[in-house]
């Protein structure tokens, strides 16, 4: 519900502030996704258009075709968005997107959309990260989900434990050494021969085998004991499946895919339940594209009811990439102040939480 100022302007009924609407757009990977976000956790409209069937045929993201679709779909995702969402870019009062990290060309896609629509509508320009995003889709449904609290993100590219301090304020107190948690799941998923995606395969043939068949190593760090690494992990599926091949003997990939990943999540849930209690936080959320495992979810839900501390998680459609995450992170950049000029560039190799990464944001 909200009231109207004498200009017409939608107003928060709450704290008598005006509603934000946003207009965000993601493009970081092989998912085109515009979204219309209003006050950081109202979605409005969410498109994604998914490449998935098409990269498939090569086993993974071929970064060229990825990036010449979202040029075939970006302007019909926007549009439908704004349709669904019943405005226009008149009554949008900023334009979001990913900048970084990802894919360059896939990036520069939505970057130089977002830079067009700002410049001919006039509206403010936001640039968003993208675990930011990751992790601002758990404001989405959890409403009461306030900072500070744990975060762990897991997807095909990154693994990353984080203190969420304030909304934008980060401390990365663990992340991987060398695989993330999804691209490991890709690999092994590969050489068992369940195909592309590797995590959504893996988890529902893991269903039909018992984890307990293999002890697979869960790799700790002494000097990290917050980081990751399944590098070791990897190849230790690896060369089992390879020996059995070798010596002629029947491959159970149902046991092997529960077995690879029970590893994983023992590892993940352990990392995180662990540093919520020695940080002294009550609140643990997941995100990314592995969040949406089922193992995974119902592991933390175990351990964080055992612990007395509090799980949010994202429904999976919000794990995987889409603009509503983009739209709600930047809707507390935009009350912050942040502002980005139209020289605004791709940044592939973004990092989280590097304050350096508004240096060419300006303040309004």
């Amino acid at each position: 519900m909200s009231i109207k100022e004498k200009d017409d302007e939608p107003v928060s009924e709450k704290n008598n502030e005006k509603d934000v609407t946003i207009l965000a757009i993601e493009s970081s990977c092989d998912e085109t996704a515009a979204a219309v976000v209003r006050n950081g956790r109202e979605v409005l409209s969410n498109i994604i258009s998914s490449q998935i069937a098409l990269h498939t045929i090569y086993g993974g993201v071929v970064p060229e075709i990825a990036s010449r679709k979202h040029v075939e779909k970006m302007n019909g995702c926007i549009r439908a968005a704004l349709s669904e969402a019943e405005l226009t870019l008149k009554d949008i009062d900023a334009v979001a997107v990913t900048y970084g990290p990802g894919l360059v060309g896939a990036l520069l896609v939505g970057v130089s959309e977002a830079k067009a629509i700002a410049f001919a509508t006039g509206k403010p320009l936001i640039g968003v990260h993208h675990i930011e995003g990751h992790i601002s889709a758990n404001f989405i449904e959890n409403k009461d989900l306030e900072p500070p609290f744990v975060c762990l993100v897991v997807s095909g590219g990154h693994s990353h434990l984080v203190v969420v301090k304030d909304y934008g304020e980060y401390e990365i107190i663990g992340q991987t050494r060398d695989d993330a948690a999804g691209e490991a799941f890709d690999k092994v998923a590969r050489a068992i021969g369940l195909g592309y995606p590797g995590g959504p395969k893996i988890d529902k043939a893991a269903r039909e085998g018992n984890p307990e068949a293999f002890s697979f190593p869960q790799a700790q760090i002494p000097d990290a004991e917050y980081d990751f690494s399944f590098s070791g992990l990897k190849s230790s599926v690896l060369n089992y499946i390879n020996q059995a091949k070798m010596q002629g003997n029947e491959l159970n990939s149902n046991d092997v895919a529960a077995s690879f990943q029970r590893a994983v999540v023992e590892v993940l849930a352990g990392h995180a339940v662990k540093a919520c209690k020695e940080y002294g936080y009550n609140k643990l959320a997941i995100a990314g594209g592995v969040a949406s495992n089922s193992a995974l979810r119902e592991l933390l839900e175990k351990e964080c009811e055992k612990n007395h501390i509090s799980f949010y998680r994202p429904s999976p459609v919000l794990c995987t990439d889409n603009a509503a995450m983009i739209g709600a992170a930047a809707y507390y950049e935009y009350k912050k102040g942040v502002r980005f000029g139209l020289d605004m560039n791709a940044v592939p190799n973004l990092p989280l939480g590097d304050r350096e990464r508004r240096f060419h944001a300006g303040k309004n």
